[in-house]
Formats: structure tokens, C-alpha cells, sequence
């Protein structure tokens, strides 16, 4: 068993670039028979995640924004005679993603640069190989490689837990394994019974998403809602659906997230509620979606109402929250309840909305984790009631952090408003009463996350300790900077974003219509009046 690598292939050498370049320096230290000093390990890391966003930039320079077919696409057999190929692709769903993830990979190498000094060595090289992971999973056009890619990211993530975390972080990691594990391994039950469908209806052997060259792929495989239970639409959809909800995460299936990010050192928090939470919604989008639209369609009810719990029970949780890291995290179940509320409106506007909600996300939860931080840093206590008045003698890093805050909570000319405007707008054309209930998720933001900038940084300095606080020092304003960047230049050019993405959407809900029969047709055209060539544009 090989696997080859195509020359030259600029997919293969994005996605394993990371790991590739760490293991390098493994092998020039195991060859020169003597440890190479932290520093080392932490200039190359940074370095070569420079190296890596330049890659993902190139992804995005190659990338044809008016075709909705998958591009750049590198096949090559791996385990042929079970159908399963390395097999890579980007469209406009994938390709932000991919950008994202190698945007943010230096930027949280570069805040940690003094937080993470033990072990320097095993932190960058878990660090690369969860970001080889997390790429290789957004570009996988194979399921089973799909899979691997799937799998390969827990083992990173809980190490960076496990080894860097605060004091209950073998509590967090084992619960973060355990529901990760459980839905995939549902998952992976889905895939077999697909396969065996797929092989039942063409003689074909394949786990390829997509065709190549004419073959049938496996999201051209019939299933009808009638047979065997456990092959109906409903049942797989739901042995996926809940692989990705415990990633997404959704509620009820949340609870291991509050814990991993309280206990993940700042790295971990943000690059796992960057990435790693879009993994999910992606997922649905990508997997969930298309290959079983009927179900889809049929149980977006559930999906939507469990939607809006999860945006309205997040931010009353959050609101009540004395820990400032366990009110962010509380408040990305609320923020990713509208990706699924957009995603399951099944409309141009709402799976747009969605797409770049994801990347607004990551971007902005990401820096308040990174914030965070650095406040930790400082001040060793992440509670709420010890702070207060520093914007006295932190205004640079209180500038920061109210943009960054703005930016979660949705203000206008910022890009979470663009992201939140088209998902309510997608939802209501479908379900208005899951757009109302919705809109109280947004006003309950405002008040948790502002509520919580007055009582950190405003009023009295009560605690002498917190005068004596330095501001951002050169590093952290470029830190800082490089992320508040593509919150003002998204929110005010969302357009850069969102035409790339629109013939691949366009594309998909052509898919939903086409295989989800009388269902699918139904429930399109009672969106159609209000499809617009350029409702998306946001300008």
C-alpha cells in the first residue's frame, strides 16, 4: 500500500506542508545527535506557518470564482481495490476555510510566542499536525481519507490539551475524546452502509465523493426512504448529522466544549474555536446535506429549532458566566446556532450567510480567545470580578478587545453584522418564527459581551494589582492588528467573500432540487421568488 504524491500538486504540498516542515527539523535534530534549543522550534514553527498562509493564498489566487465545480483537483489510488483514493479539491464552500486556517495558524504562534515556553518542541509539532489534519479534511474528496483526516485531528488537539492545559485538563480532554469519538464511529457506520448501497445500485467499489471521469461517485448513489430501516435517508443522515452537531457543537450536544476551552491553553482555545468548530457546520454543508437531502429537508425542523435553543440558551448561560473564557465559549454555541439556522434554511441568502459566518467566526472568537490571553498573562486569573478599570492602564489593548467584541456581537461596517444580517434574512424567508426568536440571540449577545467589556475594563480600579499592568508591547500589536484587519475590510467589502462562494451554493441547492425529489423541488421553490442575482453581494 502507497501513497503516491503528485508532483507539483499545490493541494498536496497545502496540506501537508506543516507537518512535513516540522518533521524536517526532526530529522536534522535526530541526525545531529543533540536537542536544538526552544527558540529553534518556535522561529521554524512560525516561519513555516508563514509559509503554509502563503500557500492557502496561493489556493485562493488559483481558484476560478465562476465555476461551482471542484478545482485544483489532485486523484491519485491509494488503496484501489476497496475504491479508496487520495483524492483532493476546493470549491467555494472549502476554499475560505482553507484561507482561514492558514491565516490564523502564525498569527496564534506569534501571541504565544512567550506563553508556550515548555515543551516547544512537542507544542509546535501538535500544532503543525493538527493544522495538516484540519486541511486535509477540508479538501478531501475521498470519505475514507475524509475519515483519516477526521480522526488524525483528535490526537493533536488532545495533547495540547492534556499537556498545556489548566488544572482539570485530563477531565476536559477525555470528555472532548469520548463525544468526538461516539460521533464518529456513527459516522463511520453511515459510511459502510453507504458504500454497500453505492455498490448495490452501480457494481462499483468506491468511497470517492465525487465522480472522476464519468465513475459514479458516492454522492450519486440512490436512496430512498423506503427498504430497510437502516437504509433509509433518515437514519444515515442522522449517523452524520450527529458527528458533525457534536463538532459543530449544537445543543444538547455542547457540554464538552465549556470545559475544553476553560482548560486548553490560549493556543488550543483558539485555534479550536477558529477551525476546529467548522469542521461541523462543514461537514453538514458538505456530507450531511447533499448526500441525503430528502432527510435533510424533512428534519430541518429539528435541526432549526435545536438551532435556536442553542443561540438563545447560549447567550443566557454566557450572560451569567464569572469565568471570561467560559462566557466566550458559551457564547460560540450561541454564534454557531445561526450557521446551522442558515444552512438548514436551504436558500441562497441563509447558506451564504452561513459560509462566511463560519470565517467571521473564526476570526473573531478566535481573537478573543487570543485576548484573552494575553490577559491571562498577566494578570494569572481569568475571572471577571478581578479586573475592572483597566482601561486606565491597558487603552491599547481595551481598543482591541471593544472591536473585537463589536465584531462578535454584530455591529455594522464589522463582519459579523453581514454574516448574521443574510442568515436572518435566509431564515426568515423560510422559517420566520425561528428568524424572530433568533433576533433575541442577537440582543442577548450585545448585552453579555458589553456587560462584560464595562466590568473589565471600565468603572474603578478596585484590585491595586491591576495599576500596575503593562499594555501591548510591539508583538501583540501586530498580533492584534493582523486580526481586527479582515473584521473592518470583511464587514465593509463582504463581496470579496461572497462571490467566489455564490456558483458553488447555486450549485449545491441545484443538487438539493435534483436528488431530493418532490421534497426538494417543494421546498426550493417556495424560496425562489425571493432568490435575487445580488441580495448576497452585502454592499
Amino acid at each position: 500500500m502507497t501513497l503516491p504524491i503528485p508532483e507539483g500538486s499545490l493541494l498536496t504540498i497545502t496540506v501537508f506542508w506543516p507537518l512535513a516542515s516540522v518533521l524536517g527539523l526532526l530529522l536534522v535534530e535526530f541526525f545531529s545527535s543533540s536537542r536544538l534549543p526552544d527558540g529553534i522550534w518556535r522561529i521554524v514553527g512560525f516561519v513555516a506557518s508563514l509559509v503554509g498562509f502563503a500557500l492557502t493564498l496561493g489556493v485562493w489566487a488559483r481558484f476560478d470564482p465562476a465555476q461551482g465545480s471542484m478545482q485544483l483537483v489532485e486523484r491519485s489510488p491509494w488503496i484501489a481495490d476497496y475504491g479508496i483514493h487520495y483524492y483532493l479539491g476546493v470549491d467555494g464552500i472549502s476554499l475560505f476555510l482553507v484561507v482561514l486556517t492558514g491565516f490564523l495558524l502564525p498569527v496564534i504562534l506569534l501571541a504565544c510566542w512567550t506563553e508556550v515556553v515548555k515543551r516547544s518542541k512537542e507544542f509546535i509539532f501538535f500544532m503543525m499536525a493538527l493544522q495538516t489534519g484540519m486541511l486535509g479534511a477540508f479538501l478531501s474528496l475521498n470519505i475514507f481519507l475524509f475519515y483519516v483526516f477526521w480522526e488524525v485531528m483528535l490526537v493533536p488537539m488532545y495533547f495540547l490539551i492534556g499537556i498545556w492545559g489548566g488544572p482539570r485538563r485530563i477531565y476536559a480532554t477525555i470528555k472532548f475524546f469520548i463525544y468526538t469519538m461516539i460521533g464518529s464511529l456513527l459516522m463511520l457506520v453511515g459510511i459502510l452502509v453507504l458504500v454497500y448501497l453505492h455498490y448495490t445500485e452501480y457494481q462499483v467499489l468506491t468511497l470517492d465523493y465525487i465522480g472522476f471521469e464519468g465513475a459514479p461517485g458516492i454522492a450519486d448513489t440512490t436512496i430512498h426512504t423506503v427498504g430497510e430501516w437502516w437504509q433509509t435517508q433518515t437514519w444515515l443522515f442522522a449517523a452524520f448529522a450527529l458527528a458533525f452537531a457534536i463538532k459543530v457543537p449544537m445543543f444538547p450536544f455542547h457540554t464538552w466544549l465549556p470545559d475544553a476551552h476553560v482548560e486548553a491553553p490560549t493556543p488550543a482555545s483558539a485555534i479550536l474555536a477558529g477551525i476546529l468548530l467548522k469542521l461541523g457546520t462543514y461537514g453538514f454543508v458538505r456530507f450531511a446535506i447533499p448526500l441525503f437531502p430528502s432527510a435533510a429537508i424533512e428534519l430541518a425542523p429539528v435541526v432549526v429549532t435545536l438551532a435556536v435553543i442553542g443561540i438563545v440558551y447560549g447567550a443566557c448561560v454566557a450572560m451569567v458566566q464569572g469565568d471570561v473564557k467560559r462566557l466566550v465559549a458559551y457564547s460560540s454555541v450561541s454564534h454557531l446556532g445561526f450557521v446551522m439556522l442558515g444552512l438548514f434554511a436551504f436558500n441562497l441568502t441563509g447558506i451564504e450567510g452561513s459560509l462566511l459566518q463560519m470565517v467571521n467566526h473564526g476570526i473573531s472568537t478566535g481573537a478573543l480567545f487570543i485576548l484573552i490571553g494575553m490577559l491571562y498573562e498577566r494578570r494569572h486569573t481569568r475571572e471577571i470580578a478581578d479586573f475592572g478599570g483597566i482601561a486606565r492602564v491597558m487603552p491599547v489593548f481595551a481598543t482591541f478587545f471593544l472591536i473585537t467584541t463589536l465584531s462578535s456581537i454584530g455591529l455594522p461596517a464589522l463582519n459579523g453584522f453581514v454574516g448574521e444580517f443574510l442568515i436572518l434574512v435566509g431564515a426568515f424567508q423560510r422559517y420566520p418564527w425561528a428568524a424572530v426568536v433568533a433576533t433575541t440571540g442577537v440582543i442577548l449577545s450585545a448585552v453579555y459581551m458589553l456587560w462584560m467589556v464595562r466590568r473589565i475594563f471600565f468603572g474603578p480600579i478596585v484590585h491595586e494589582v491591576n495599576r500596575k499592568l503593562l499594555d501591548l508591547n510591539a508583538r501583540e500589536k501586530w498580533v492584534a492588528v493582523a486580526l481586527v484587519v479582515p473584521m473592518f475590510w470583511i464587514g465593509l467589502h463582504p463581496s470579496t467573500l461572497l462571490r467566489p462562494m455564490d456558483a458553488t451554493v447555486r450549485k449545491l441547492l441545484a443538487t438539493i432540487e435534483a436528488r431530493g425529489g418532490d421534497i426538494g423541488r417543494t421546498a426550493l421553490a417556495s424560496n425562489a421568488p425571493a432568490e435575487t442575482e445580488d441580495a448576497e453581494s452585502g454592499e
